[in-house]
């Protein structure tokens, strides 16, 4: 009994419970964890379950939401091998058959005739005469190599129950026929990778540059100062944009780019807590006691700074995906046909003023959420770990 008012007591404890009381700061946890959630499982919930969910069917292209339409599912001469549950869960998988949207079909029983799906707009019929042998799988036992009906009930009754498919598009198709929804869960994953990589590139910059300078100071600091200086005068959009050009387009480059022009706020918030902290008694202790500079930075004086290092931290993840949806945007990002909500966003900005506006609008939205979410969880923070509070 005795020990449970000190836990309550203790810093780390007083912090969480502040933090629990402020309903924004906890409603954006549970937002930012729900996306993550999504985008760690993305292809097993999105109905596109394609490599970077692209499976463009130019039939169905800007489809509004709720678009319901009959696909003919036709299986692949070569069927891809089959993906191993990892691989399939961060990549996706190939499709095993060439999905056709239909209004009707006609199946006989050596062949079938798919009158393909059409708008209101288009009034040419267009139509494909398919083998039924084509539906069926490759069986070795059979000297032909397939197999075949035996009359025509028996056909339309395997096509229809095996080779059709329901499809509903509860977002949608964009300018390719490719399902809208999956593409915007899977972006999810390029912003949140992004800022998790930039934010840890940043810390691990920012604490060794903004160390050194605090804790040596004399020439060191001055060089580390007039570093910061220099980086911190140029603006961020145009350092991020010079280093991705000179280290090529691609997802890598962006996580490259966009970490290496965030350390500087963390490296003046570590430099100035350390100038702060450095004169105390349990620092000159440690110096006393014959401690190394290094275990004294990151065994003593690091720990009882990371309060400010988290807040900036939550700050810097807002501001990573807001960059890389810009570098995204401009066509210096993630290239296509990799998801990305700064891509979907250029991809579809013009139906802004035709009547498919949300294939815009969706991913700005989405962008405006997460981070709005990061930045309340570092108002929260903020209070949470305030120790005058």
């Amino acid at each position: 009994m005795k020990g449970k008012p000190n836990q309550e007591q203790s810093p780390k404890a007083l912090a969480w419970k502040r933090f629990r009381s402020n309903k924004l700061g906890m409603v954006s946890c549970g937002f930012v964890l729900l996306w993550a959630l999504m985008a760690l499982f993305a292809y097993l919930i999105i109905p596109d379950k394609t490599p970077n969910a692209n499976r463009q069917i130019l039939e169905i292209s800007t489809k509004k939401p709720g678009f319901e339409v009959d696909m003919l599912m036709i299986p692949k001469e070569t069927p891809p091998q089959k993906t191993p549950f990892f691989e399939f869960l961060f990549n996706g998988r190939p499709d095993n058959c060439i999905y056709l949207p239909f209004d009707s079909i006609h199946v006989d029983a050596n062949q079938t005739i798919v009158y393909l799906y059409q708008s209101e707009e288009s009034l040419n019929v267009r139509t494909e005469i398919i083998d039924n042998r084509d539906f069926l799988q490759v069986d070795p036992s059979t000297s032909s190599g397939t197999l075949a009906f035996s009359s025509e009930e028996e056909a339309d009754t395997y096509i229809r129950s095996h080779c059709v498919k329901h499809r509903k598009f509860l977002l949608g198709t964009d300018q390719f026929g490719r399902d809208f929804l999956s593409r915007l869960v899977l972006g999810s994953r390029i912003s949140l990778t992004v800022g998790f990589i930039a934010v840890l590139l940043s810390l691990m910059i920012g604490i060794v540059m903004g160390s050194l300078g605090g804790f040596f100071r004399g020439k060191v600091d001055d060089a580390v100062v007039w570093f910061i200086n220099v980086v911190w005068s140029i603006p961020t959009l145009l350092l991020v944009i010079a280093i991705t050009f000179a280290l090529g387009k691609g997802i890598a480059q962006v996580f490259i780019a966009v970490g290496l022009t965030m350390w500087v706020e963390v490296a003046r918030i570590v430099r100035g807590q350390i100038l702060s902290i450095r004169e105390t008694t349990f620092v000159e202790a440690g110096k006393a006691l014959g401690f190394r500079n290094l275990r004294i930075i990151f065994k003593h004086i690091l720990p009882n700074i990371l309060n400010p290092i988290i807040v900036v931290s939550a700050a810097n993840f807002a501001s990573a995906i807001l960059l890389e949806a810009g570098l995204s945007f401009l066509g210096i990002g993630v290239q296509p046909p990799m998801p990305s909500w700064g891509s979907m966003i250029k991809e579809n900005y013009a139906f802004i003023i035709l009547d498919a506006a949300y294939l815009a609008i969706l991913p700005g939205i989405a962008i405006m959420l997460l981070v709005l979410a990061f930045m309340l969880i570092g108002n929260a923070l903020r209070e949470a770990l305030d120790v005058k509070n």
